[in-house]
Formats: structure tokens, sequence, C-alpha cells
């Protein structure tokens, strides 16, 4: 009665459910009661998931570890030694199942994720060259940062100078344990009008920000790691988030001079701006979008064009003061 898929087979696009294999006998008993028309074949914990590629080493899912009071998409990848089977009920209105290590999937629960926004002024070179950009203003501008952040201790504020990069931790977490769902994006959308001002007052240049959130490897929930003599900063993630910033920034500034889309204060990753909870009825259809290419995949990704008023303007408040 069941149908199972190899690996290479699994079916795209389209909603399945992923399970620890622990529930896997229970599962198949319960989905054979359903067919004899005892019970429901519910069983277990499921996560929704959408497999878009699978590749000869690993496959690409979109993941859904929220769709309760927000739309939140994370990108994994399901390596193929963490995956057990893929089953499915034909004839019967189940979605396929994808069954994985439970150790791996434990992981993926209870692991930190990370959202980044990389803020960066405009009109730097210019500066430069009128001599308007000196080191006691920009001294000026680090005493700022330095407020804001500690203001702010959940955020992690890494500056360049004239640019600065934004760290926020969080979690999926899992039912039942200590580890509770975490993700609060618009922390880092709502900062970005203090630190604006902060670079106009000192350094008199408006910013631009890019903003993403992903996966992160490091089992260190720590925002950043100082060695003993404090001279190495680890920002405790992979690269991969500062490329997909960089490419965001390099589509953006490419599209700007094609005319394809004007300028903007907020170039957002698609997933990162869908997860944003706003209020019922706001066009996010009427927003400027471009594509860029997504470090690690095949695929061209989308980003979203939008002024900072607009997106504080639109977030609904109460849900993620309430949250």
């Amino acid at each position: 009665m069941f149908h199972t898929y190899q690996f290479d087979q699994l079916p795209l696009d389209r909603e399945v459910f992923m399970m620890d294999e622990r529930w896997r006998a229970d599962w198949e008993s319960a989905q054979q009661e359903m067919v004899q028309g005892r019970g429901d074949g519910i069983v277990g914990f499921i996560s929704y998931v959408a497999v878009r590629r699978c590749g000869s080493d690993s496959a690409s899912l979109s993941w859904y570890p929220n769709i309760t009071d927000r739309f939140h998409e994370l990108g994994i990848r399901l390596p193929r030694t963490a995956f057990v089977t893929c089953v499915s009920v034909p004839g019967w209105d189940v979605k396929p199942h994808i069954f994985v290590n439970s150790e791996w999937l434990n992981s993926l629960h209870f692991r930190p994720y990370t959202a980044f926004a990389l803020v960066d002024a405009i009109g730097v070179r210019a500066a430069l060259a009128a001599g308007a950009l000196g080191g006691k203003a920009l001294v000026r501008l680090r005493d700022r940062i330095d407020q804001i952040a500690s203001e702010n201790p959940q955020v992690a504020f890494l500056s360049f100078a004239d640019s600065l990069l934004l760290k926020v931790n969080w979690f999926v977490g899992q039912f039942g344990s200590a580890v509770r769902y975490s993700y609060e994006p618009e922390i880092l959308v709502r900062l970005l009008p203090t630190i604006a001002a902060a670079f106009e007052k000192e350094i008199g240049l408006p910013v631009y920000t890019a903003i993403t959130q992903g996966a992160n490897e490091y089992e260190d929930s720590e925002l950043l790691h100082f060695s003993e003599r404090r001279n190495h900063v680890s920002l405790n993630s992979l690269g991969l988030p500062f490329a997909q910033l960089q490419a965001i920034d390099g589509a953006a500034r490419a599209a700007i001079r094609a005319g394809r889309h004007p300028k903007a204060e907020l170039y957002m990753d698609e997933c990162f701006f869908r997860s944003l909870r706003l209020r019922y009825g706001f066009d996010k259809k009427a927003l400027s979008t471009g594509i860029y290419k997504a470090p690690l995949s095949s695929e061209d990704a989308e980003y979203v064009c939008a002024d900072c008023a607009t997106i504080l303007e639109n977030l609904d408040n109460e849900k993620s003061q309430s949250a």
C-alpha cells in the first residue's frame, strides 16, 4: 500500500512532511489502520518542507519552521547520509513523508540561525576626495555606534568606519523542549533609522542596507567569539551570509545602473522580506524587486526594494510585540 521514493526521485516543488526516523514504524502502522477505516493516520511530529533540487550528495529544501503567525521560509540542505526514506500512500490524501536521521533533525531544531544586515554609507569616495570625512568624525560615529550597541545587547555590531554589519541569532526550537522559536527579524528593521541618523549626523552621509537570514553551521550560540588576548574576533558564522549580502548589493547596483529599479534604502532577500509580520492589506507586490545569484545555488534568488519608513509603517506591531 506504500510507495517509496529513492533519494534521487524525491517529489519536487510540492508540500511534503519531514519526520524523525523514530516515528516511521508507528506512522506506517497508523496509515494501515486508516486504510482499514480505523483512525486518522496522524502520529508523531511533522515539519513542513518542499524539495527544490536533488544533487548527488544533498537535496535543497525549503523548510517552513513557522506558518502560524508569520510566513517563514528557510533554505536548508538535507545530506544524503541523513535521508532514511520517503513514503506516500497512493490513492489517499496523505502527503509524502520524508524520514530523516534523528541526530540531524535535532541539530536542525536546536542549532543557532542568523539574520544579517549590512549598512553601507553612500558617497564615501566623494567625501574622501573633498576631505569631508575626517578621523574625528569617524571616531564620533564609532562612539555613537557603541552607544546604540549597548542599548541593543541582543544584536552584534561590527563596524568598518563607513559600513556596519549587524547580526542577530535565533532558534527554531522544538515542542516540549526548553529551546523556543525566537525568530524576530523586525529587530533589525527597527534599528535602521537610529543607525541611519547616526551616520547622517556624525559623518554627513546617508546609508542603504542589505538584509538576509539563514542557517548557521556553528554550534556555539554566542553572537561573537573573542580570543583570550582579544586580537581575534570570530563572528561564529560561515562566510556564506556575507557572500549573499554582497551578491544582493552587487545585483542592486547593476539593476540601478540599468534602470530596472530605482535606488532604495533597503534591499531584502525575498525570504527575509516575506517572513516579516506585515499588516493585512499591505500590497507587497507594489514594491520593486530584483534578481541576484545566490551563493551555493544553481538558481537565481530575488530581493525586494523598499524604503525603511514604508516597512516600519506597515509592520504588524501588535503581533510582533506579543510574540
